[in-house]
């Protein structure tokens, strides 16, 4: 049996979260069109007769203004050691940046097995492609250099197919029903997070958190209770909305999806939090799950 672990990194909005669900068949990881929606490194556990591939996925490495893009930056940097193959993942649809640059340069300093991932090509015409590839090549000894959309799963089975050639045999490290190490309450938390970062522009979405308050399971159904946490009051103005419109919204779209992960009737009361600058403040990001040995 193929067993290893795997890590996808790349800039912001590259496609990780979108690939990671595409490939586990299960919401794993929550996606927006905004930058550094993924805030911890997420592992998915892709299971099948013949291999078990844990998945790690990492926040867009990005240029740092607070203590929590410090601290998303570092979650990325400790993906590539100790695993078994990298994918390094690029939207095929955009040039190459100094911040792909930079994380290439990362890599190279780790010296571990990296498929450069072309994701996004349903955007570009295959003579584009082509040229891409023949560009890319020369960048770094890619193992591998694969095109997909991880939206309309495109090349996904010859990804994987692919993957399990570089992996070594060994035994399953996870239960072979379990598809991620993540909580239940961490799974919420982020598809509420999810229905604030859709539901909302600008510098809205960098600028929340959300921290449950109460979980409480009954036999027919769940008692959740969240608080969404904000830098300011005219957030919190904004998410609560006219007349609470805005919160109720975001409560009705996430309780669909929270029913769907736990199987259950779901009971869901939000409310908002002003925090003055929580993102910069350890105190609040160790209390919000961040991990404090990651800040600097």
């Amino acid at each position: 049996m193929k067993v290893g672990v795997v890590s996808l990194v790349g800039r912001p909005n590259a496609g990780k979260s979108t690939l990671l669900n595409s490939i586990i068949k299960e919401k794993v990881a929550i996606t927006s069109d905004k930058p550094q929606t993924t805030r911890n490194n997420i592992q998915g556990i892709y299971n099948d007769n013949d291999s078990q591939i844990i998945f790690v996925d990492t926040p867009g490495i990005h240029k740092p203004k607070n203590k929590l893009g410090k601290f998303l930056n570092r979650e990325s940097y400790s993906s590539l050691e100790g695993i078994d193959l990298v994918l390094f993942m690029l939207d095929a649809s955009t040039p190459l940046g100094k911040g792909d640059e930079f994380i290439l340069d990362k890599i190279k300093e780790e010296n571990v097995n990296t498929f450069l991932i072309l994701n996004k090509v349903d955007k570009i015409k295959k003579d584009e492609l082509f040229n891409l590839i023949l560009n890319y090549k020369d960048k770094y000894d890619f193992k591998e250099i694969i095109p997909i959309s991880a939206l309309k799963e495109k090349n996904i089975d010859e990804l994987l197919k692919t993957v399990k050639e570089y992996l070594e045999d060994g035994e399953r490290i996870y239960p072979e029903d379990l598809y991620t190490d993540k909580s239940i309450r961490f799974l919420i938390s982020e598809l509420i997070r999810e229905k604030v970062l859709r539901k909302t522009r600008e510098e809205v979405p960098h600028a929340v958190t959300v921290v449950l308050e109460n979980y409480e399971e009954k036999k027919e159904a769940v008692i959740i209770n969240a608080a969404i946490i904000v830098e300011r009051d005219g957030i919190k103005k904004i998410l609560v909305g006219h007349n609470g419109e805005m919160i109720k919204d975001i409560g009705t779209s996430a309780r669909k999806d929270i029913e769907n992960l736990v199987g259950k009737r779901v009971y869901l009361d939000l409310f908002v939090k002003t925090v003055n600058n929580w993102r910069d403040r350890d105190k609040y990001l160790v209390e919000f799950g961040f991990d404090e040995n990651n800040f600097e």
